[in-house]
């Protein structure tokens, strides 16, 4: 079944790396910046994802990637929401304020899903996210109404699990629930 909507994807990359110390981005896995990957990963099924990130990355990122859009959040600081939004505003921007639309949301520090994963999710007409082991995973495909909802809240550090209520949908990816957070999560990832 095809989307009824169009399909976007934002990777969000604004977080500071606070726990790992170094930007999750830009971490290499067989000589590829993470960031690099993941857009590979997603222009594999037809995405061309924009990338939200932190000023003092930006320059790096779109040289990594200079065919995609990347867009600044002013205010990274304030929670991974506000990044979601930022990236939403764009977006409606470019589509000259045109909506609805579906929203593939792809955090750079939860890489361990596969294209046919993507392939999958973009498939779908509902919220929904993969799961592995009974365990929900990334990324996670939006609603026009989640992505409304996600615009009218107020607290840019809402978590999005407050905002959505994604259908699980299982998947074989081995490294669905990596999650890049500290030095030990990058054992037999990073090259």
């Amino acid at each position: 079944m095809r989307g009824a909507h169009p399909l976007h994807c934002l990777i969000l990359a604004a977080g500071a790396s606070r726990r790992l110390g170094r930007p999750k981005a830009l971490i290499e896995v067989e000589g590829v910046p993470v960031v690099r990957m993941l857009v590979n990963r997603l222009q594999d099924v037809g995405l061309n994802p924009v990338i939200v990130t932190r000023q003092e990355l930006m320059l790096d990122i779109a040289q990594i990637c200079q065919e995609s859009t990347v867009v600044v959040n002013p205010t990274p600081d304030l929670g991974r929401t506000g990044t979601i939004r930022c990236g939403i505003l764009h977006l409606i921007s470019q589509r000259g304020g045109e909506r609805p639309f579906r929203l593939l949301l792809v955090p750079v520090d939860r890489p361990g899903f596969s294209v046919e994963t993507v392939r999958t999710l973009s498939e779908q007409n509902q919220c929904c996210a993969p799961s592995k082991d009974g365990r929900g995973g990334h990324p996670i495909l939006l609603m026009p109404d989640d992505i409304e909802r996600i615009m009218a809240e107020p607290d840019p550090d809402q978590p999005l699990r407050d905002l959505v209520n994604p259908v699980y949908i299982p998947v074989d990816d081995s490294l669905l629930h990596l999650n890049i957070d500290r030095e030990e999560d990058l054992i037999g990832f990073e090259s």
